[in-house]
């Protein structure tokens, strides 16, 4: 890691950034104030060769996908975020979609026999799918494929169901969890700063809620995701207070598993007048990310919303992950002209896409466990494994 970070500071004439240079070399935390001057000041290749090296140290070359496919029980919605092309409000329910638990079900029998290891579960805020409701789903997953790792609800419908439930967020977590949910997604987290929240997504859980839900899940020995909607009205700081709250909180638990930038689309929405950020400001925001949250030990880049190729080159940009087969048709960022408009890649359009520029694909499970290293195997014979 050395080599390229003393041409780095050898080819910097600014000495704050010098000395955030050597931080990252001595493996130290950088401040507020030194994660606002590399957005401010820093160059795509000046946070692209910090960030790299941090990956690199790291993980090496390694890049990590899993086998996984989504269950959106409704797009029907209590809320009405600006941001949000996928939902509709509950009024107009007839225009979105419900299933039922056996239709659920049935989405999960359909992998039967295929070496998929988790389902990801997470839609609308419907009114009618309360705890109850999705407790017996997550029982009856269970019944049906034991060894499925399932991850589901983010932050902002669990808040409804345990206020719904009249069960403290504690409570409600030991209950899902008793019930076989065994990790959560990061969406919802949007953006924390209440100036911002009020204005995108200000009928749902706040920041601090959001937080607080993730922080009880991880003192029941929960791992969970993170997340940040970016590009859109925030300013920097906005994004800095965003992570330091998710660096905080993982100071505290250690319960986060990777942080997930989220880019901005504003096809369908309320927001179509924000002009979307451009490719060099999204791998500026994935280096920033990697060298400032230094106690997140991986950083996923979600392929479907930003495409292949852009999910191949933020692996030069910090990211060691770029998600899973997403085996499926989910439709939460295609509605909002997300690059994918059907999002799935078989296990060896993956690995090819890795390999593509020269990283080492490792199939992992939901907590990272590696499954199968495919960085000598053969594509001829993952015909098998799809």
């Amino acid at each position: 890691m050395s080599e390229p970070l003393d041409i780095l500071i050898g080819n910097t004439k600014d000495i704050a950034l010098k000395e955030i240079v050597r931080k990252v070399q001595q493996q130290e935390r950088i401040t507020d104030e030194e994660g606002l001057l590399l957005f401010e000041k820093g160059s795509l290749g000046f946070v692209g060769t910090l960030a790299n090296a941090i990956r690199e140290r790291l993980h090496g070359d390694k890049t990590y996908f899993n086998r996984n496919f989504h269950i959106e029980p409704t797009n029907v919605c209590v809320f009405s975020c600006k941001f949000c092309s996928y939902s509709m409000l509950y009024a107009h329910k007839e225009e979105g979609w419900e299933l039922s638990i056996d239709q659920m079900l049935d989405i999960v029998k359909s992998y039967d026999g295929k070496p998929i290891t988790e389902v990801h579960i997470v839609g609308g805020v419907h009114p009618k799918m309360n705890m109850a409701y999705f407790i017996e789903l997550i029982q009856k997953i269970h019944a049906h494929r034991p060894g499925l790792h399932v991850k589901g609800f983010t932050a902002v419908e669990l808040d409804y169901m345990f206020r719904k439930a009249k069960v403290s967020v504690e409570e409600g977590m030991r209950q899902l969890k008793e019930a076989g949910l065994q990790s959560l997604p990061g969406g919802g987290a949007e953006i924390f700063h209440p100036d911002i929240r009020s204005v995108i997504a200000g009928d749902k859980v706040t920041g601090e809620g959001w937080l607080a839900i993730h922080e009880a899940a991880h003192n029941l020995g929960m791992f969970t995701n993170a997340t940040m909607l970016y590009g859109h009205i925030e300013k920097y700081e906005h994004r800095i207070d965003h992570m330091r709250k998710l660096r905080d909180l993982q100071d505290k638990t250690k319960g986060f598993n990777t942080f997930i930038p989220l880019k901005f689309r504003n096809a369908n929405n309320d927001m179509s007048d924000v002009p979307e950020s451009t490719i060099t400001e999204d791998m500026r925001l994935y280096a920033i990310a990697r060298i400032y949250l230094d106690n997140f030990p991986h950083l996923k880049a979600y392929w479907p919303m930003l495409g292949r190729q852009n999910a191949q080159l933020t692996l030069a940009f910090g990211v060691n992950d770029i998600d899973g087969t997403i085996d499926d048709s989910t439709k939460i960022y295609s509605m909002a002209g997300s690059e994918e408009q059907a999002p799935t890649m078989s296990t060896e359009q993956l690995v090819t896409l890795i390999r593509q520029v020269k990283r080492h694909p490792i199939e992992r499970d939901t907590l990272y466990n590696e499954i199968n290293d495919f960085g000598q195997a053969q594509l001829s014979v993952m015909s098998n494994l799809n």
